[in-house]
């Protein structure tokens, strides 16, 4: 354990005991079916929510004190428990070798070349750039062309490369899919990185990003251009020392606003509007633009570290123990910011302090009665940066990979009023769906499904990481019922999504419907009890798209 742990500990323990409260409950082993549960407290909960929350925690951003501050007290409630380290090297924490970058703002430089007239675009006002994952300094100028999605997915019938070269050309693309695909290859296709991967193949040199109709909603260009270029960008180094996920043929990528695009594009073959309106449609409707654009920039760069946490409950059947059931939540969030109504700090309370609480008392329960398989917790740094603790440990796992068969993550769960059901995003490509409808019932809860598959959520949050790895996986957060007929769940929802996701808001203000939470941490154990007990292993469902995709390194059924 370390010093800066050991100091933690002295201040968090009166939680760990639950002294301070007078709970007696939770210092009792459990001695009879459904006791290891019982275990699972209120006042514990509210225990780690307030202190990982804190304003001391200062919104607990990567590399930063407070993240490091966060890492230890989960250490040391892991060990207060009794689960056994799972990190390097015999201790809590697997390290994260990373590369911090930053653009160098005041080096910025955006020309559009069109009809022999040279315009210089404004930082913030018109674009956003961030930096380069390893190069110091960039300049490109290349033909713009226009690319709707930017996806290639001939098997559903659609292409926006269809009829284009991009061979040496900068792209411009609007986020997201084709509203007409399924849900499933939405958010495959929808991925960053896949679509990067087309491009880079296809030759592109650059992209340039178009804000559809939903993200001017979701994020006004006022508030875009506050919040660009204030955190750095990140990505893991992998074991032969090269920034992970990195594409050296794009020497340039902006995002403009929509002011910026209507202007640029008026008078080509596609104005902005008729491009809205066509991705709208999912409409393929690409050609080249005619202009040129200049990007240049440099980039600041810092090596850092940041670990995940790591804790072992082992399992009880002689085979089935070297097999492992992964619990997973990201401990990071965004660190100090723009300010907001005199509030900088990003606290990040439901996103993700209220998955770690949740996640630690998972751990107590499921520790006062181990299952077969082993249960591995894994506390993720760098979710925020872009799922970066989590793909750093499915690529590098502490226990031999292909003895993971399950992922059960946490992720922004919210209690805003009396839950009545629970959604896991995923469930419905593997055998895991009936576990966890199971676990659902025991605790009172009904599974509803996705509520919003064209949010593409099963791609964003860290159990993708470990279904990119052929791993069964699912993302469990509370449903929009509630138990109260007077309260509009959905509502709650979207006002939360639109007032307090990622902004110092979502502090210890919050409301919380605590027994709610406690429920949902007793279902959220009992699914890792049922799989963990099972006689098999988790399967892809036939026919699954994630499981045909990703599923096949692990074995037939990607088990």
């Amino acid at each position: 354990m370390t010093k800066r742990l050991n100091g933690v500990l002295l201040a968090m323990l009166c939680i760990a005991a639950a002294a301070c409260s007078g709970d007696t409950e939770t210092m009792v082993a459990p001695s009879e079916e459904g006791s290891a549960l019982d275990l699972v407290t209120i006042e514990q909960l509210k225990a780690h929510y307030e202190f990982l929350a804190d304003d001391a925690r200062q919104g607990r951003m990567t590399g930063e004190p407070g993240y490091d501050e966060s890492a230890d007290y989960v250490a040391a409630q892991f060990e207060s428990i009794g689960l056994e380290p799972g990190g390097e090297e015999g201790g809590w924490f697997q390290q994260v070798p990373l590369v911090s970058y930053r653009v160098d703002t005041e080096s910025t430089q955006v020309i559009t070349h069109r009809d022999g007239i040279d315009s210089t675009l404004k930082y913030r006002d018109d674009y956003g750039m961030n930096g380069d994952k390893v190069r110091e300094e960039d300049t490109i100028r290349a033909e713009v062309v226009y690319v709707g999605f930017g996806v290639h997915a001939p098997e559903l019938g659609y292409s926006d490369y269809d009829g284009v070269d991009v061979d040496g050309k900068i792209v411009a693309m609007f986020g997201g899919a084709p509203a007409i695909f399924h849900h499933n290859e939405r958010a495959y296709y929808a991925s960053s990185r896949t679509k990067a991967t087309e491009a880079v193949a296809r030759g592109a040199v650059g992209a340039i990003s178009l804000r559809s109709r939903k993200a001017q909603r979701n994020m006004p260009w006022e508030r875009f251009k506050k919040l660009t270029g204030t955190r750095p960008g990140m990505a893991w180094i992998n074991l032969t020392g090269e920034a992970n996920d990195y594409f050296p043929e794009l020497r340039g990528s902006i995002t403009i606003s929509a002011v910026t695009a209507t202007e640029l594009m008026a008078g080509t073959p596609i104005s902005f509007e008729e491009a809205l309106d066509a991705i709208d449609d999912s409409r393929a409707s690409s050609t080249p633009l005619g202009f040129e654009v200049t990007m240049a920039r440099r980039t600041n760069h810092q090596n850092i570290t940041s670990p995940n946490v790591i804790g072992i409950v082992r399992g009880t059947d002689p085979e089935l123990r070297n097999e492992f059931v992964v619990y997973s939540a990201h401990l990071d969030h965004l660190g100090v910011g723009v300010e907001e109504n005199g509030d900088s700090i990003y606290n990040g309370a439901y996103d993700n302090s209220m998955g770690i609480a949740l996640m630690i008392e998972t751990a107590r329960a499921i520790a006062a009665s181990p299952p077969r398989r082993s249960v591995l917790f894994v506390a993720v740094t760098a979710e925020e940066r872009g799922l970066l603790g989590s793909d750093y440990f499915a690529h590098y796992p502490t226990v031999p990979s292909d003895s993971i068969v399950a992922n059960v993550n946490l992720d922004m769960p919210l209690f805003l009023s009396p839950v009545a059901d629970l959604v896991a995003f995923g469930a419905e490509h593997s055998s895991l769906q009936a576990p966890t409808d199971s676990a659902a019932q025991a605790e009172g809860f009904t599974l509803s499904p996705d509520p919003f598959p064209e949010e593409n959520i099963f791609i964003r949050s860290d159990q993708y990481s470990f279904v990119r790895k052929g791993v069964p996986s699912i993302y469990l957060i509370p449903g929009f019922g509630s138990l109260d007929p007077e309260v509009d769940g959905e509502a709650l929802f979207r006002h939360h999504l639109l007032n307090y996701y990622h902004r110092p808001s979502d502090d210890l203000s919050r409301p919380v419907h605590w027994e709610s939470a406690r429920r949902f941490a007793r279902a959220n154990a009992r699914i890792g009890l049922n799989v963990a007990d099972a006689d098999e292993r988790p399967t892809w469902n036939e026919g699954d798209f994630f499981g045909e995709r990703f599923g096949s390194s692990r074995g037939a059924g990607g088990g």
